[in-house]
């Protein structure tokens, strides 16, 4: 694709990721949205928060004047205590309250993505808190196809309404992460110079590839698989994403290991890579 179908891609995959949250959220029951989600100290209702909060600020919103409590144990540090602070701050609303925010942020938003001029590589903002940096637009575009994604996965899993495990926000999202796994394989979890990782991923989207790592240090991905690895990993792929995004810990994920055993638990503990 050229880079401005990629900014296209990326859109309408967003779009149909952040539609679909809404359409989940219509008919839900009241006492649904309490619900635990797998993002730490997060019900349904905190992870919608969320996902208004960045679309919010995405568009120049100003950032809510809040203070949050000190007992919110999943806030460790700067960065999520900047994220919990929108959260935090619509904790005592309403149901019908968020959600008519979320569809007016989304008609906001759609919006301000039609009419936007900016080029594929013209640096935008990413607004992170303390992690926060310039970034080519359509990197911009493809983290929120991606973040959004992720977060309607885990308000279906919380409300057990399993869907769009292939849509074309998880094809961005299996993209993302692919090109991530040379990183995690060999900076993060140290694997030796020679080595093959192969990853193995069956279900709604399923994939093959081999990671190696070269005499250089540096870890590369290629669609071809290694016949005899150092280690192959297997997992369907919900599994993938879970263990990529840190909604899982490795020892209680269902994976296949078969080959070295002691590297492929330590790739396993270095899958995260959320942006």
């Amino acid at each position: 694709m050229t880079d401005n179908q990629s900014v296209q891609a990326y859109t309408d995959a967003w779009t149909h990721s952040i539609e679909s949250i809404s359409e989940l959220l219509a008919p839900l029951p009241t006492d649904s949205w309490n619900r635990a989600t797998e993002c730490p100290g997060w019900s349904v209702r905190d992870v919608v928060s969320h996902v208004i909060g960045v679309e919010s600020e995405l568009l120049g919103d100003p950032r809510p004047i809040h203070a949050l409590p000190r007992d919110l144990r999943h806030v460790t540090n700067e960065f999520t205590r900047y994220m919990e602070l929108p959260v935090d701050k619509r904790r005592c609303w309403t149901p019908v309250e968020i959600t008519s925010e979320l569809e007016y942020t989304v008609i906001r938003r759609s919006r301000a993505l039609r009419n936007a001029r900016q080029q594929p590589q013209d640096l935008v903002r990413w607004p992170a808190g303390p992690l926060a940096r310039d970034v080519p637009y359509a990197t911009l575009l493809r983290l929120r196809a991606f973040d959004v994604w992720v977060h309607e996965q885990d308000l279906r899993r919380a409300l057990q309404l399993p869907g769009n495990l292939d849509s074309p926000a998880a094809v961005v999202t299996r993209d993302l992460l692919i090109s991530s796994l040379p990183k995690q394989v060999a900076k993060e979890a140290g694997a030796p110079i020679g080595s093959t990782v192969v990853f193995d991923v069956a279900g709604a989207l399923p994939f093959r590839c081999t990671v190696r790592v070269a005499a250089d240090g540096r870890g590369s991905v290629d669609e071809s698989v290694e016949p005899a690895p150092d280690v192959r990993l297997s997992m369907d792929w919900q599994t993938f994403v879970r263990l990529c995004c840190g909604r899982v810990r490795p020892e209680t994920a269902l994976v296949a290991v078969v080959g070295d055993q002691e590297l492929g638990s330590r790739v396993l503990a270095h899958l995260v890579s959320t942006p």
